[in-house]
């Protein structure tokens, strides 16, 4: 088990090892195909287990409620809150990754820093997909838009530290057609 790391100043946490799920980070993602609604993008799956990770972010969610009181919500806070943090037994629970996790989804409008574990840029969209595992930084804000009040999730980085199997049902062209022996065919 690695130790998780975990780093909270106010509304800015930077925590993992999480695997990442529904991840954008190279370009924006629209759900309703419209790419200036589009954002950048990652849910980020944190065990159950991790104890203190649950409690820095929950720390820096109360954080961004206090900003929140004073600078959206005429200085108290709303009783229908929408908050990031959420329990994937309950909200995903027709997905198995989601199970024994929280997630989060962290979102941002400019592209988030993307590193490897010596910190070096990762250049190749094909190394960043669902289902790795990385380091996140994420700033938890406010909002008060069109009578949505809530704490939101904004992506700051992801450092990659490790591959596991993508998630999404894809598989790698290597897997699709191992076996496939085409060296004594003729070309086609």
């Amino acid at each position: 088990m690695i130790t998780p790391i975990i780093k909270n100043e106010g509304r800015t946490v930077v925590f993992g090892p999480c695997r990442l799920s529904y991840t954008h980070l190279f370009s924006k993602y629209s759900p309703d195909g419209d790419p200036d609604n589009g954002k950048f993008m990652t849910n980020v799956l944190i065990p159950k287990e991790e104890k203190e990770t649950i409690k820095a972010i929950r720390e820096a969610i109360e954080a961004a409620k206090k900003n929140g009181i004073v600078s959206k919500w005429d200085g108290k806070e709303p009783k229908k809150l929408d908050l990031p943090l959420r329990d994937g037994d309950t909200d995903k629970e027709d997905d198995d990754v989601y199970a024994d996790h929280f997630f989060i989804n962290a979102k941002c409008t400019s592209r988030p820093g993307v590193v490897d574990k010596k910190r070096n840029p990762i250049m190749d969209e094909d190394d960043v997909y669902s289902g790795m595992w990385a380091v996140v930084s994420v700033t938890f804000f406010p909002y008060n838009v069109s009578g949505n009040k809530g704490i939101a999730c904004g992506l700051n980085n992801v450092m990659k530290t490790k591959d596991d199997e993508r998630l999404g049902g894809r598989t790698s062209a290597e897997s699709d057609f191992s076996g496939v022996d085409m060296e004594d065919d003729e070309d086609l």
